[in-house]
């Protein structure tokens, strides 16, 4: 999710919409284990797109009810597509700025919020505007990725260059790509509980095939990749060092090749009064 006027550096085409499926579907277990919410329980998600994690959400707490919400209408569509084709019945899609929530105070037992942080100028302001929607005891979960985490064989400066373009632009943005090491800090600036932090790495190496499809080519490299015309005009980068860079992460899939990365999740809760 976006507030009004922020950008989502990815775009919203067809390709990115995939991509965001390729990595929901890839990442299940090492982002959603131990995210299950009570029979009853009324759960906000902020910033669903196009329900890569709602699916799953819904699935893994049959018995709970979600409100997901998102900015864009085409990524609803997408959405809303995806929810009833699953024959999901406990997902509620509604457009809705995370800043200017259409919702009264307490509504929600639970609030779930993943890859969103990143590309919002206030995150702080975000996340106290979330837990402003708990009712007093109720659970907030934050999950975010830390492009600088991203380390890999055969290493290469390309590489790290066309990553860093991604990082900058994102910046330029208004948004923060390394936001994954800032989730502890950010959840407690903004008053939130009994905050845990577990860092989830995802490492892939050729006894993987199922992740260096999905993360590698799939998720992480197809995410740089989709920058290369905005961060070359953006004078970030030059075009042959960035497309060595991407045949150099792409080599990294390859049967000597090794790729890690470092998800951060974190929970906490709204005090109760």
């Amino acid at each position: 999710m976006r507030a009004v006027g922020e950008t989502y550096v990815h775009g919203y085409h067809e390709r990115e919409q995939e991509r965001l499926l390729d990595q929901a579907a890839t990442l299940v277990d090492l982002l959603h284990s131990h995210t299950h919410y009570p029979a009853g329980s009324r759960v906000l998600e902020a910033g669903c797109g196009v329900g890569a994690q709602t699916i799953t959400l819904a699935r893994q707490s049959p018995q709970a009810h979600f409100t997901s919400i998102d900015i864009a209408a085409e990524s609803l569509a997408e959405a809303r597509r995806r929810v009833s084709e699953a024959g999901l019945t406990n997902v509620e899609l509604q457009r809705a700025d995370l800043f200017a929530l259409p919702y009264p105070a307490q509504s929600f037992d639970h609030v779930f919020v993943c890859f969103v942080l990143e590309h919002l100028r206030e995150p702080v302001e975000a996340l106290r505007a979330l837990q402003s929607m708990l009712a007093p005891g109720g659970t907030i979960t934050v999950i975010e990725g830390d492009h600088g985490s991203a380390y890999f064989h055969p290493d290469s400066e390309a590489a790290h260059a066309a990553i860093d373009s991604l990082i900058k632009l994102q910046r330029v943005a208004g948004g923060d790509a390394l936001i994954g090491r800032r989730v502890y800090p950010l959840m407690v600036e903004a008053g939130i509980s009994d905050v845990s932090v577990s860092p989830r790495m995802v490492y892939v190496d050729a006894s993987r095939p199922a992740l260096v499809e999905g993360f590698i080519k799939k998720t992480f490299t197809a995410m740089v990749e989709s920058v290369r015309e905005e961060a070359i005009s953006a004078g970030l980068v030059e075009a042959g060092t960035f497309d060595s860079g991407i045949r150099d992460l792409y080599r990294t899939a390859e049967p000597n090749g090794v790729f890690c990365y470092t998800f951060f999740k974190g929970t906490g809760r709204r005090q109760a009064r």
